[in-house]
């Protein structure tokens, strides 16, 4: 068969050149019986979901630092998790990161599962990463399939349905090619090759260990893959935040609600992000409209409109008043600090 040889090619490749990445144990340190932390992949793979290996580095280093173990991390206070996660994005994560530590601690002893299966139990965990844990960690053949894989195997088999609809014919695909010796290796090796070889433009096909059963590179039209499917505009909502100061000098913030988008983050108080046109402010102070900033989520563009008081009075006991020792602008959310960005100076003069 054409891609018989693939998985030994592509593991021959990533033995000299894998990427050296902090949670991951390398190629040279399997052979010499060094297994991964289980702990470490989980977190990594929670990090990575719709976020880039560039961004996640010094997340990942500091939640590893700061919290050694999956227990310590059951540990700790919600709050201070939410805050070191601020600026990554998608916080659903971090609510689910703390949910499934603790049922791993409370319902597992404090020991991850192995199985697929069981992985998929937990909270955060769908089939992708229980995929990539149970792969990655205890080397169970197990096919996983992000983004880079669904690339390599679109051109490998020259997949013409476009995606999304393509995804469970690449899955199919990509089993076939799924080895039994040494899974977890060549999971992370289909990934580093699409994150540095077979990449979205401009592929390297030059220096492709695969090269030789690409269907997509024999035709040459290797850059046209994977196909997909147009994407429909995002719609653009609009919104209204409110930064405010007591004159005790302590900033009026909130705590969302656990469910939506920035769940369970301190932020500002202010409107639904669907009204354009500035309502009464939630409670008393001398507002100034101070312009708008700029958001882009998953499925909408946000235009928030940013008010701020530098002596507010009357605010409401769900609103958590911090002084300045106690309140740390890196955790806001992205969107939250930059109202708090765009206020700084007027509340501060």
């Amino acid at each position: 068969m054409k891609h018989e040889n693939t998985a030994t090619a592509l593991l021959d490749w990533y033995d000299t050149h894998a990427r050296v990445l902090p949670w991951r144990i390398s190629p040279a340190e399997r052979a010499t019986g060094v297994t991964p932390d289980p702990y470490r992949v989980w977190m990594s793979e929670i990090m990575l979901q719709q976020t880039t290996v560039a961004a996640v580095k010094s997340y990942f280093e500091r939640f590893t630092t700061l919290w050694p173990t999956v227990v310590n991390l059951a540990d700790a206070e919600d709050e201070r998790v939410m805050g070191e996660w601020a600026g990554l994005g998608y916080y659903a994560r971090a609510r689910n990161l703390l949910k499934c530590a603790r049922m791993i601690r409370d319902d597992f002893n404090g020991i991850f599962p192995k199985t697929r299966v069981a992985l998929q139990s937990l909270p955060g965990v769908g089939p992708y990463t229980s995929a990539a844990i149970a792969s990655i960690a205890f080397d169970l053949p197990e096919t996983v399939v992000d983004g880079n894989v669904e690339r390599v195997v679109s051109r490998l088999f020259r997949v013409e349905t476009p995606l999304p609809a393509a995804k469970p014919e690449l899955t199919e695909l990509a089993e076939t090619l799924t080895p039994r010796n040494r899974p977890g290796d060549y999971a992370q090796a289909m990934m580093d090759l699409g994150a540095t070889i077979c990449t979205p433009k401009s592929p390297t096909c030059g220096i492709c260990p695969l090269t030789s059963s690409c269907e997509a590179r024999r035709i040459g039209d290797q850059a046209r893959f994977p196909l997909k499917t147009a994407k429909k505009p995002k719609p653009t909502r609009h919104g209204h935040a409110y930064v405010g100061r007591t004159e005790a000098g302590e900033w009026v913030l909130e705590k969302r609600p656990e469910k939506g988008l920035l769940g369970g983050m301190m932020g500002w108080p202010g409107t639904e992000w669907q009204e354009a046109h500035p309502p009464a402010p939630p409670f008393p102070g001398n507002w100034q409209d101070l312009g708008e900033v700029r958001h882009t989520f998953t499925h909408f563009h946000l235009i928030l409109r940013v008010h701020a008081a530098s002596h507010v009075t009357n605010p409401p006991e769900t609103c958590i008043l911090k002084g300045n020792n106690a309140f740390k602008p890196s955790d806001l959310p992205t969107v939250m600090r930059k109202a708090f960005d765009l206020a700084q100076l007027s509340l501060e003069t």
